[in-house]
């Protein structure tokens, strides 16, 4: 069937549920082409542009509708579930340590590294990318390549409203450990994280680099070297510190990122 043959079917059949049965099969086969990596929840543009095809997420949520729970075993491991896990690593051409776990309907694509970690059903994985130690990639999150998530980072999923950006993740971004990042940001491509940066659509990502703050809010500009920091407000009770990212200075452009990145870590001593 043509995509744009079932992207028609599966919204009729998100806004009328009594379809679903009907168009079972229509489901089955758009899970089938986004675990393939043939149609994803949301388009690149062009570098920090991004469409959301809400069809997608559509199709997921009427796949959970139609799966039932049962028990699924994994080596050693049992699951009771609707959604099995991603077994073709071997032939998709991707290293996945024990125990990572990623979901029928994620994509992860060839020379991806997936360390004891989890992806969930929707997310996108490229190339030269490491899902390092206990990091999570959340349902429909975009992760660009040559991406570096560091141990214990948390990428949040945005599964509702079908429309909702999900958080994404641009090329050769580098997450430091515990950084945390939810609820639709972008991540421009070259970014840099340090350790414990939490970024969510509200939080004001703030330009130090210049005489003058500038504020950013749901994006992290390219290039950007970032880390924790605290704002004061007045609150009835007194004055206190709210949370903050503040860019402290940008990643050189460069044809070795490796260089680049280290060369960044150093410069503006960079927790990772």
């Amino acid at each position: 069937m043509e995509v744009k043959e079932l992207s028609a079917i599966i919204s009729e059949t998100y806004q009328d549920r009594s379809l679903l049965q009907k168009n079972k099969e229509a489901v089955l086969e758009a899970l089938a082409l986004l675990h393939q990596g043939q149609i994803r929840v949301a388009t690149r543009q062009k570098p920090g542009v991004w469409t959301v095809n809400a069809w997608v997420k559509e199709a997921i949520l009427l796949y959970f509708a139609i799966q039932p729970m049962e028990q699924m075993e994994a080596g050693i491991f049992s699951f009771y579930d609707k959604i099995p896990l991603r077994t073709d690593y071997a032939r998709a051409g991707v290293r996945a340590v024990p125990p990572a776990v990623s979901r029928y309907g994620s994509f992860i694509e060839k020379g991806a590294v997936l360390m004891p970690s989890y992806v969930n059903i929707g997310a996108y994985v490229a190339s030269g990318t490491m899902v390092d130690t206990w990091a999570t990639v959340g349902s429909c999150a975009q992760i660009g390549q040559n991406v570096h998530l560091s141990g214990g980072v948390g990428i949040g999923g945005v599964l509702e409203p079908p429309q909702g950006a999900p958080v994404i993740i641009e090329d050769g971004a580098f997450l430091g450990s515990r950084a945390i990042v939810v609820e639709g940001v972008i991540v421009e491509e070259g970014a840099v994280l340090g350790a414990n940066v939490t970024i969510t659509a509200s939080t004001p990502i703030v330009d130090v680099t210049a005489e003058k703050e500038i504020v950013h809010r749901g994006r992290v500009p390219a290039r950007s070297v970032v880390i924790p920091g605290m704002r004061m407000k007045q609150f009835a009770a007194g004055s206190y510190g709210t949370p903050a990212a503040l860019i402290i200075g940008r990643r050189s452009e460069s044809t070795d990122q490796k260089t680049s990145l280290n060369q960044a870590l150093r410069d503006f001593e960079v927790s990772v």
